[in-house]
């Protein structure tokens, strides 16, 4: 199986830089051959609703997939079925840290921003004691991190090309017993086929890592491509505090769904190309039309700035 998809995590609604990646991901998949399937991410955040919206607006902008979709919450012991066979063979060890002692930790000059300092790595088994008793104390357990096997790995992007990155110690499983994203993401693109990761450029940094652990579960490791992410006017992260960057917000500003998938065009060179072809862009299949494989793989690396528009269409 040749398998693109989009994985999204029932949090919230959808907003504009969401459904881009998606058109994206859909458009790239089809592009190259393969089919597309959706992943819904539930084992973490989940907002009741949030799911249905979602993939009711993947489906109002021209998305279809193939096969049910999958729940990531399904796949409960198949994520445990990965993580006892890396105990059994030694890769993990127990963390007894919170978010603040990391975040204190990894202040030091020498560790690398955004990963762990290593402190739970070299404990001595009455030190490891100590602190799973206080834990325990506490109603909490230890998370398991990988027992990373090597230093750094190499994985192939289409937009960024060979890309060689650290490996961290990851989080498999939290101290809540929940798999933690890193290990549940290639556990599970892995049972789907997938062999095609189209996402937003703030996870390139977990690539590496994430492409190890595929190999020492034994499962073939995708190609990558990560994709500029949408921005706010502000420079942060798009949200829907930022405005009405929803399908159901622009909507109430008068926008159409064909509207907001014309914006979405024009954010990635369509715009163009429909004045001068006269072809339409009102749906994900138009889109497709125009962006051929090379032009996918010509897209700016700069992010988009989405200016939310504060009055209704005219």
């Amino acid at each position: 199986m040749n398998r693109g998809r989009f994985a999204p995590s029932p949090s919230g609604d959808l907003h504009v830089g969401n459904l881009r990646t998606a058109i994206l991901a859909w458009i790239w998949a089809h592009a190259t051959g393969r089919s597309f399937v959706i992943r819904v991410e539930d084992i973490d955040r989940v907002r009741p609703g949030a799911a249905e919206r979602q993939l009711a607006d993947l489906a109002a902008i021209g998305l279809d997939w193939d096969g049910p979709v999958l729940y990531q919450s399904t796949r409960a012991q198949a994520h445990e079925d990965a993580v006892a066979n890396l105990t059994e063979r030694g890769m993990l060890f127990e963390c007894y840290c919170s978010r603040r002692d990391i975040r204190e930790a990894a202040s030091a000059p020498h560790i690398l921003p955004g990963h762990y300092p290593g402190t739970c790595l070299n404990l001595s088994e009455a030190e490891r004691a100590h602190k799973r008793a206080k834990l325990a104390a506490q109603g909490r357990g230890p998370a398991l991190r990988l027992l990373a096997p090597v230093n750094e790995w190499t994985i192939h992007d289409e937009l960024h090309g060979s890309v060689t990155g650290p490996v961290d110690h990851v989080v498999v499983r939290r101290g809540d017993g929940t798999p933690a994203y890193n290990l549940a993401v290639v556990v599970d693109d892995a049972f789907q086929g997938v062999d095609q990761v189209v996402r937003g450029d703030d996870l390139l940094s977990q690539a590496p890592a994430q492409a190890c652990l595929a190999s020492l579960l034994g499962l073939p490791e995708p190609t990558f491509v990560h994709v500029p992410l949408a921005l706010a006017p502000t420079g942060a992260r798009l949200a829907k505090r930022d405005g009405a960057v929803t399908l159901t917000d622009l909507h109430g500003l008068g926008w159409s769904t064909g509207d907001v998938v014309d914006w979405i065009g024009q954010s990635l060179g369509v715009d163009g190309a429909r004045k001068s072809t006269g072809r339409s862009t009102r749906t994900a299949s138009d889109l497709a039309k125009v962006l051929t494989v090379d032009r996918l793989r010509a897209l700016p690396a700069t992010p988009w700035i989405v200016t939310p528009p504060a009055e209704a269409r005219p």
